[in-house]
C-alpha cells in the first residue's frame, strides 16, 4: 500500500510555547460510514503540534461539510497562535495549477502533449533535447533535464552550518525564469528524455514559458485568470512582493539540524520558484481547487484523464506521478494531489477521485528531522501524527493507517 511521504519540520529551540487547537466554527458531524468528527480532527491535529511542530493548520471537505482547525503558534518568540485560514506558501502544490493551465491549452488544440518542446520554444533547449523532450515529459518529470535548485542555492551542499548562507543571500534576489532554465540545463542530465522519472523544478519553469509563448500572457497572470478565479479561490495568488499579505505565520527552516536554531524565511522573494512553486494559498482554497479540478470544472474529460496518467516515480514518497499530481493509497481508497516545500513551509493537499472529499495541511517548520549516516531521514513522531490526521480526515474514524507508515522527505524544494 502506498505510504504518504513528506518533509515534516521540528520544534524551534527552547522556550517554545505550544498553543491550543483552534477549530473553525461549525460542526463536522460523523455520518454513517463517513467523515470524521470535530473532536477527532482536533485531537489528531493537536498531536502533530505535540510531536514538535510549532504551528499546523488543516482544512477538510466532505461534500457539503467543512472543517478547519489550527494548533500551535505562528511566532515562537511572541507565542502568537496559528489560526485556520492563514496564508501559506504552498510550494510544489503550485505544479498542479501549472499542469492544469497547460492542459487547458491542450484541450483548445494549441499544444499537443507529445509535441517536442522545440515546436513552441525553438532554440531554448540544446538541439538534441529540444526535439526529444516533449511537453508531457516536462509535466511528468521524465525530460532528463536537471534541477536548478542546487545551483541557485549552492551552500545547501556544504558542510554543517553552511546551509543558511545561500538562503540568506537570496532573500530579496529577483531571478528570471530564463536564468533558472539556464541553471537547470547546466546541471547534469538525469537521463535520456522519456527514460525515467527525475523530479526537476526546471521542467515546470519551462512549462510556464510554454504557457507564455502560447497565450501571450505572463504565466502567473494566465493561471490567475483561467485557473485560480474559475475555481472560486479567494485567497490564492502569486506574490509580487517578498512580503506575505494578510494574516500568516512565520515560516521556520531547520535544514535537518544545519540551521540551529531554525530561522524565519517567511519574507522571501519567490521568483526563484515561479510557477514551479511560488503560489500562496490557504488550506481551504487548496481544497476548493482540487474539488473543482476532479469534478471536471477546470478540464475536459480527456485532459483530466491525461492528468492522472502516471509513470513510475522514484519509489520514495512518490511511487508514481501523473501530470502535476500523484496518487496515494489510504485505507479507504486512492487520493490524488501534491506536496509542497519551500524554505520554512510544508504543505500536503489531496482529494478523492470523485472530487467529493479533500484534506490539506500546512506546517510552519521544514527540515525538522535528523539525518542518519547514509543521509536518510530518521523517523520522527510528527511523521506518524501527520499520517494519522490525514487518514482520519480522508477516510473517517473507521480507517486504519498502513502498518509501519511514516513520512519521508519531499525531494527537491519547492
Amino acid at each position: 500500500m502506498r505510504v504518504l511521504r513528506v518533509v515534516v519540520a521540528g520544534v524551534c529551540g527552547a522556550g517554545l510555547t505550544l498553543g491550543a487547537v483552534a477549530p473553525a466554527s461549525g460542526a463536522f458531524p460523523t455520518p454513517a460510514g463517513g467523515a470524521s468528527s470535530d473532536a477527532g480532527l482536533e485531537r489528531t491535529l493537536g498531536a502533530v503540534r505535540d510531536a514538535g511542530i510549532p504551528g499546523v493548520y488543516s482544512a477538510v471537505r466532505d461534500g457539503a461539510r467543512r472543517w478547519a482547525g489550527a494548533a500551535g503558534v505562528a511566532d515562537v518568540r511572541t507565542g502568537r497562535p496559528v489560526r485556520p485560514g492563514m496564508a501559506h506558501r504552498v510550494g510544489s502544490v503550485t505544479k498542479t495549477f501549472t499542469a492544469v493551465g497547460v492542459l487547458q491549452q491542450v484541450g483548445l488544440g494549441r499544444i499537443g502533449l507529445d509535441d517536442p518542446v522545440a515546436d513552441h520554444l525553438p532554440g531554448l533547449l540544446p538541439a538534441d533535447q529540444g526535439r526529444a523532450v516533449t511537453v508531457r515529459m516536462l509535466l511528468n518529470h521524465t525530460s532528463g533535464i536537471g534541477d536548478y535548485v542546487p545551483a541557485a542555492f549552492p551552500s545547501l551542499a556544504g558542510g554543517p552550518g553552511e546551509a543558511a548562507e545561500s538562503l540568506d543571500e537570496h532573500r530579496f534576489r529577483r531571478i528570471a525564469p530564463g536564468e533558472l532554465v539556464r541553471l537547470g540545463l547546466d546541471a547534469p542530465r538525469t537521463g535520456v528524455p522519456g527514460e525515467r522519472f527525475s523530479y526537476s523544478n526546471t521542467n515546470y519553469v519551462l512549462a510556464g514559458l510554454l504557457l507564455e509563448e502560447v497565450t501571450g500572457m505572463a504565466a502567473e497572470d494566465y493561471l490567475t485568470e483561467r485557473v485560480i478565479r474559475p475555481a472560486g479561490l479567494r485567497d490564492t495568488a502569486f506574490p509580487r512582493s517578498p512580503f506575505l499579505a494578510g494574516p500568516h505565520s512565520r515560516m521556520y527552516e531547520a535544514r535537518y539540524g544545519d540551521i540551529d536554531p531554525p530561522r524565519d524565511y517567511s519574507v522571501y522573494d519567490m521568483s526563484w520558484a515561479g510557477v514551479a512553486g511560488a503560489a500562496v494559498s490557504t488550506m481551504e482554497d487548496l481544497n476548493r481547487f482540487y474539488a473543482a479540478l476532479f469534478r471536471g470544472e477546470l478540464l475536459g474529460p480527456a485532459e483530466l484523464a491525461e492528468l492522472t496518467r502516471t509513470v513510475p516515480a522514484d519509489g520514495g514518497h512518490r511511487e508514481s506521478y501523473g501530470l502535476g499530481v500523484y496518487p496515494v493509497e489510504l485505507s479507504c481508497g486512492r487520493f490524488w494531489g501534491h506536496d509542497g516545500r519551500v524554505w520554512g513551509a510544508v504543505t500536503f493537499a489531496f482529494t478523492s477521485e470523485d472530487g467529493e472529499r479533500q484534506a490539506a495541511v500546512g506546517l510552519n517548520l521544514a527540515g525538522y528531522q535528523s539525518l542518519d549516516e547514509q543521509g536518510g531521514l530518521e523517523p520522527h513522531p510528527a511523521d506518524e501524527a501527520l499520517v494519522n490526521h490525514l487518514e482520519l480526515a480522508l477516510c473517517g474514524p473507521a480507517g486504519t493507517p498502513p502498518a509501519g507508515a511514516r513520512l519521508g522527505a519531499v525531494d527537491g524544494a519547492p
